[in-house]
């Protein structure tokens, strides 16, 4: 991992980020990536997560970003007061199993403590079991029924929800 810089992604990172995305999708049977239909904020991506009153980090080695992943503010109107949502997760295939994805989130979850968040929520595809997978061992337990996204890839999401309470998830 001391070859991989973890750092706040810039608006120029929109298309690296899209690549990522891109390439993810690609992996599954009827994801479709459609930039300008379903993912303008990629034009914008650092603007568009500090308006909302967060931030996406990417994770870069020497052939460029191979990372992402956002945190902010939750929509959720059943999340507690303060709550922040987890956004953009997407690594490499190339590059998983690298501790990528866990260098990415740590730096998310010292965000959300520092923010004093009570929890940190996410959405992810049914699809994804390798994130699924992931996201079980950094403490999040999957909660209620998948919804549907109404979406070009037809998706149904899970939901998880990672309490933080004073002693917090392992970060190992």
């Amino acid at each position: 991992m001391s070859d991989i810089l973890i750092r706040p992604a810039s608006d120029a990172d929109g298309d690296a980020i899209a690549a990522l995305i891109a390439a993810a999708f690609a992996e599954y049977e009827g994801c479709v990536f459609d930039r300008a239909a379903e993912f303008p904020e990629l034009d914008a991506i650092a603007s568009h997560f500090a308006g909302r009153g967060g931030t996406i980090w990417v994770a870069e080695d020497s052939d460029g970003v191979i990372g992402s992943m956002a945190l902010a503010p939750t929509s959720d109107p059943d999340a507690p007061p303060g709550g922040l949502e987890i956004f953009k997760v997407y690594v490499a295939q190339a590059a998983r199993r690298r501790g990528i994805a866990r260098a990415l989130f740590a730096t998310a979850l010292n965000a959300a403590r520092a923010a004093g968040a009570p929890e940190i929520r996410l959405w992810t595809d049914t699809r994804f079991a390798d994130a699924h997978r992931f996201y079980e061992r950094c403490g999040f337990t999957r909660e209620g029924p998948a919804r549907e996204c109404h979406d070009l890839s037809a998706t149904w999401e899970y939901s998880y929800r990672l309490p933080l309470g004073a002693a917090g998830p392992r970060e190992g």
